[in-house]
């Protein structure tokens, strides 16, 4: 079988429309026989300005390519050293990683060899994979995860949250992980899971997001933690920085922004409730074929968050 050309990959990353995906993304692709054609989907992307360093696509590569080097025996054990690599590389805004068009460029032009790579099942990998929403697509939810989880410019508790893949599949889809004690209280109670070496911890994951998510809204968690802020200039200045960041260690954790960091007291207020939700909550076993979840499914597997939601109504007894 004749080998394929090199990827001519672009030196920044650019925003490639939803519509030009669907147009090129066939099953020779998302099989890894072919790639994507490049000069086409060139033409319908915006390039990001070339004087940014933090848009230039070799430090990504480089990971990325790292990474398939690391872990070719345990391909899901990459997204926990990828993810904090990858949000401290690539320096943006909530905002600016919003653009699924971002995402789309980094997977179809810059590494579509990677998403089949981490997300090939027994033929072919999942198109939302390369276009998707951020819980979902290959390299959103990285960043994502990354982004909700860290503790400030702390990464430690992104690897812990990436150690089971259900906080990807089905926390990452949550509002209220959004609030930053309710994410630091779930990853302790997350550690204390598999600290325990309890059986199956996806399934107590699953269980715990969903009973965090129906016990109250983000508004609910913030009575009792309040959080402050994040502290915005302090981000700004970390992406400012990245013009003379040194590449991040392959071997330690970078650093990430040190926008504000979880109040300890709102997280120790947190944590009683989240175990006491884990204890009760009913725990599905499933069925290894069930394991993760389908990715094709594009509504969350656990509900959402309403606005009004009383808070004596959803909080445990002892809590009332």
């Amino acid at each position: 079988m004749p080998r394929r050309p090199l990827l001519d990959i672009p030196p920044v990353l650019g925003l490639l429309p939803d519509a030009a995906v669907t147009k090129h993304l066939g099953r020779g692709v998302q099989s890894g026989l072919e790639h994507p054609p490049q000069v086409a989907l060139r033409k319908a992307a915006t390039l990001l300005p070339q004087q940014e360093s933090r848009w230039q696509t070799a430090p990504i590569r480089l990971l990325l390519d790292e990474a398939m080097a690391r872990f070719d025996d345990n391909r899901t054990a990459a997204d926990g050293w990828l993810a904090p690599r990858l949000h401290a590389t690539l320096r943006m805004t909530r905002s600016e990683a919003g653009d699924g068009r971002l995402w789309n460029h980094l997977a179809m032009l810059v590494a579509p060899d990677y998403v089949v790579w981490r997300h090939k099942g027994k033929e072919i990998a999942q198109g939302s994979r390369f276009s998707g929403p951020h819980y979902t697509q290959c390299f959103a939810r990285l960043w994502w995860v990354a982004e909700l989880f860290r503790d400030g410019p702390d990464y430690k508790p992104v690897e812990i949250a990436c150690r089971v893949q259900d906080v990807l599949n089905t926390t990452l889809r949550l509002d209220v992980i959004d609030h930053r004690p309710t994410a630091q209280a779930f990853v302790r109670v997350l550690e204390k899971v598999l600290a325990a070496g309890t059986p199956r911890p996806g399934d107590h994951v699953n269980a715990l997001s969903s009973a965090i998510n129906a016990a109250g809204s983000t508004l609910v968690y913030d009575v009792l933690a309040p959080d402050t802020p994040p502290l915005v200039d302090d981000l700004l200045d970390w992406i400012a920085a990245s013009e003379d960041a040194p590449l991040v260690d392959l071997d330690r954790l970078p650093v990430g922004p040190d926008d504000g960091q979880a109040a300890s007291s709102s997280v120790e207020a947190l944590l009683p409730l989240f175990e006491e939700l884990l204890s009760e909550a009913p725990v599905r076993l499933r069925s290894r074929t069930e394991e993760e979840p389908a990715i094709a499914q594009e509504e969350p597997a656990v509900p959402r968050p309403r606005n009004g939601v009383s808070l004596e109504k959803n909080l445990p007894s002892w809590m009332m």
